[in-house]
């Protein structure tokens, strides 16, 4: 009998739409661009920290990979090319009873099925104040923190991991949040993560890219199966994004020891195509690899730039 028939007989569902394979197609297509596989951290043992408040009682901090906009560096706007210029290299707190604008054009984020018109969608501090006038917590953190998405793991642990922790026990907080976006974003969070949990403080990361998440090990993973860029719920829908915020508090407070992965039961749209597009590289072409490959140079000769004049 024909596999088709055997799927359609016994309802299962297609091979492609299961987590999209981000460590495999990111190796696959850096090969194809002329560099070597990416190294993802990987640990055995992960540390968790229990929760020791109800969350009505307690207050939550946030964690960011997206940039404060800045019109002097270039286009940043919904379906804007990965921009290296809008990259930021150092921790950066920001005002959580202020408006932010943050963008995601300085990561690789699902560019084909991910409009970015919705900041909503990765920066979830307005689902956060509702959960708050609900009562569902106490208060927010005075202060969100963004942490950089630098591919350098020795960095991360050092240097960005310690400032964070540093800056989130400056504000107090019972419990943090941390939203990636691009692949790099999630290793990034999960790091902090590890780091944060280490030193007591209970965390759970929302993200898209289950498998870099798992690989690396986090105390608590809310898994969101959407195109990267939308690790707080789907763009413009309130009710999505309140949902996968309920799901990640819930995360945090029900977990009874590390490696919890919950999986929200959202999904993107009924056949899950869009999970087959990412880096796939015979739809991309030679011709537009060396396009890319050219592009990925210049893109890298910016951020070098960059920070030598912040060194």
């Amino acid at each position: 009998m024909a596999t088709d028939t055997i799927d359609a007989a016994m309802g299962f569902a297609p091979d492609y739409d299961s987590p999209v394979p981000y460590m495999q197609r990111t190796r696959e297509y850096y090969k194809a661009i002329g560099y070597d596989p990416y190294r993802w951290a990987h640990y055995i043992e992960v540390p968790f920290a229990p929760m020791t408040k109800a969350l009505r009682e307690a207050r939550i901090g946030l964690i960011t990979t997206a940039a404060p906009y800045d019109p002097a560096k270039g286009d940043q706007g919904p379906g804007a090319p990965y921009n290296s210029a809008a990259k930021f290299y150092e921790v950066y707190s920001g005002d959580t009873a202020q408006e932010h604008d943050l963008r995601i054009s300085h990561i690789g984020y699902d560019r084909k099925h991910t409009t970015a018109t919705d900041s909503n969608s990765w920066f979830p501090l307005h689902a956060l104040r509702r959960a708050v006038a609900a009562g569902r917590i106490k208060e927010i953190a005075p202060r969100f923190h963004g942490a950089p998405t630098n591919r350098s793991h020795r960095h991360t642990v050092t240097k960005d991991c310690p400032e964070l922790l540093k800056r989130v026990q400056e504000d107090q907080v019972d419990a943090v949040l941390l939203v990636p976006n691009c692949p790099v974003c999630h290793q990034t969070c999960s790091l902090a993560a590890r780091y944060l949990e280490a030193a007591g403080i209970p965390t759970v990361v929302m993200g898209c890219a289950k498998d870099i998440v798992e690989h690396c090990g986090v105390p608590r993973f809310l898994f969101n199966d959407f195109p990267l860029g939308n690790s707080a719920g789907k763009p413009h829908d309130q009710a999505s994004q309140d949902a996968t915020l309920e799901l990640a508090l819930k995360v945090l407070e029900s977990a009874i020891g590390p490696r919890t992965t919950v999986q929200n039961p959202q999904r993107w749209n009924a056949d899950g195509l869009w999970k087959k597009d990412y880096y796939d590289l015979e739809a991309i072409g030679e011709a537009e690899l060396q396009r890319r490959r050219d592009e990925f140079n210049r893109q890298k000769e910016i951020a070098r730039s960059i920070r030598e004049k912040a060194a």
